[in-house]
């Protein structure tokens, strides 16, 4: 039986295609919902011009759509739900959830019936989900779903933080010292030569004390020395005088 389509039909045709098809289809499924009508009847006449404007308004809808894949094409969403063993979900994820949740993302409404999910997403983890929009204009977004509990961090990369932590300060620890280190040892050096200054000052302050006591005989015996010097020296003078008047008088 040939038919013109009025309205889109998924996988079968489009509005204004003329399709021929099983009678039983016809009768049972399309003309009941006014899907489609005879060719040859006088119906088909009389939605020509309905048609026409259909045809007109969904090439509009179709440009809205194409513009909307592009936006959303790549989207990643994010939903949380209880997680139990093995990352099996208490519950599921819908194509209603998914709906709303891409609908807030990309600020358009998109109705649940273009979320193409065979089957509602039971397991945590990231799924590729297709939006179909319109005849042949789709597009392919990620649903992650996580737990909606925060994660505790796992003993071993506890441990592992912890160790990495010691062995920075570790690291740090020895420069540090060495960075103390430095004026302890500039300190131990000058304090000896304090220690020198002191120990020069302390002898000479020793030696004055000795020279201070030195017995008051002894520098008189000091003091004595040249003036007994000088009464030795005076008779030697006088032998010379006496040789020389000697010798004067032999020679007259």
């Amino acid at each position: 039986m040939k038919v013109i389509f009025i309205e889109d039909v998924p996988n079968i045709a489009r509005v204004g295609q003329t399709r021929t098809v099983a009678d039983g289809y016809a009768r049972n499924y399309l003309f009941p919902r006014k899907l489609a009508v005879l060719a040859d009847s006088q119906a088909a006449a009389a939605v020509e011009s309905q048609l026409k404007k259909k045809v007109k308004q969904r090439e509009l809808e179709e440009a809205e759509m194409a513009e909307l894949a592009k936006k959303i094409e790549g989207t990643e969403i994010t939903l949380e739900a209880k997680v139990g063993e093995n990352e099996k979900l208490y519950g599921s994820i819908t194509s209603a959830d998914i709906a709303e949740a891409l609908s807030k993302a990309a600020g358009n409404e998109i109705d649940k019936k273009k979320i193409d999910l065979r089957e509602p997403i039971k397991q945590a983890g990231s799924t590729d989900v297709t939006v179909k929009l319109a005849y042949e204009i789709t597009a392919v977004i990620k649903v992650n779903v996580i737990s909606d509990e925060p994660v505790a961090e796992q003993p071993a990369e506890a441990e592992k933080t912890e160790e990495k932590k010691e062995k920075a300060e570790k690291k740090e620890k020895p420069a540090k010292e060495e960075k103390e280190a430095e004026p302890a040892e500039a300190v131990k050096e000058k304090k000896p030569a304090k220690k020198k200054k002191a120990k020069a000052t302390k002898a000479k302050k020793e030696a004055k004390p000795e020279e201070e006591a030195k017995p008051a005989e002894e520098k008189k015996e000091e003091e004595a020395e040249p003036a007994e010097a000088k009464k030795k020296k005076k008779p030697r003078a006088k032998v010379k005088k006496a040789e020389i008047e000697a010798e004067e008088k032999k020679e007259s």
